[in-house]
């Protein structure tokens, strides 16, 4: 396992180095002087040169490239061109408004999804079934923006329950926290469920034709004790890679759903950095969402040779 771990992360060194060189060029083509644009209408030349070089936007190309990789080596990603504050620093302000956002929302994904994706491959061609594929083809084709404004008219603007928009920290006012999270986890969340929901059925329904499901029930065991200990352990061992890529997505920054309610999260940061030419900020988001992804996938990995004596790690 060890073996196995330093491999992979040795792998993952070499992605994010691919990843910021990829970016790094991609900056190079957005059109516009993220200098000038942070200095705003009036400012004179001594100025501009002395912000220029302190962004080191006055070398190579080449040069500029293997100090951020330098810097990023040793967990600087260098300063923002707006604030003047650390990218590292912004980043991880804003990380845990999107971490309630997102646990929030696969939560209530979860929540929906395990019992109704269960029930439906149970009792595959009911009327539960049916409802329960309607329900997936539905999120899937709805995007989660239509349904926050949605969200937004009928629950803030008609009925007056919910804020329409804003962020209260989670340590600052617990029920305040939850009436401004509600909505835009509400409409991410069922977007996943619904992908998850088509993920548990068919995974359920393929265990449910294996051929130790049909001795369990050839022995006399009860419907509920064969799905919970036969079925729903091995059905479940696909359905975790979905829920990491769901969760790394949602911590990644869901852009227009934070953009939507005014969340100020990794999405939010990345919207405001790209207006802005905040070039630092934005490398330092795409790196962390990158290797967030990667951490992920590395965990995931570990944990199907938990779930499932037979696979194993190499």
């Amino acid at each position: 396992m060890l073996r196995f771990v330093l491999r992979r992360l040795l792998q993952s060194a070499v992605v994010l180095l691919g990843v910021t060189l990829v970016v790094f060029l991609l900056l190079q083509l957005v059109p516009g002087d993220p200098v000038r644009v942070a200095l705003g209408t009036r400012f004179d030349q001594e100025t501009y040169d002395a912000l220029r070089e302190r962004s080191g936007l006055d070398r190579p190309l080449l040069a500029q490239y293997l100090s951020y990789v330098g810097h990023a080596l040793t967990g600087d990603l260098g300063v923002s061109f707006r604030s003047g504050q650390p990218v590292t620093t912004i980043v991880l302000e804003r990380l845990p408004a999107t971490l309630s956002l997102a646990v929030t929302a696969v939560l209530l994904a979860l929540l929906v999804a395990v019992p109704l994706g269960i029930v439906s491959a149970v009792r595959s061609g009911s009327l539960v079934d049916h409802a329960a594929r309607v329900f997936s083809q539905f999120g899937v084709s709805v995007p989660d923006f239509w349904m926050g404004i949605m969200a937004i008219l009928l629950f803030a603007g008609v009925l007056g329950w919910l804020p329409p928009s804003g962020y209260v920290a989670l340590t600052e006012d617990p029920a305040r926290w939850a009436s401004h999270v509600i909505l835009p986890a509400a409409a991410v969340g069922l977007v996943t469920a619904s992908i998850l929901t088509r993920f548990i059925r068919s995974s359920v329904l393929e265990v449910l034709a294996e051929d130790y499901v049909r001795t369990a029930e050839a022995k006399g065991l009860r419907g509920r004790v064969v799905v919970l200990r036969h079925v729903l352990r091995n059905a479940l061992i696909p359905v975790v890679t979905v829920v990491a890529v769901q969760v790394a997505s949602l911590i990644g920054g869901v852009i227009v759903i934070e953009v939507l309610f005014a969340w100020p999260g990794i999405g939010r940061l990345t919207y405001d950095a790209v207006q802005a030419r905040d070039y630092p900020v934005l490398q330092g988001a795409v790196l962390f969402v990158a290797s967030l992804f990667l951490l992920v996938n590395l965990l995931v990995d570990i944990l199907y040779a938990r779930l499932d004596p037979r696979i194993t790690v190499r």
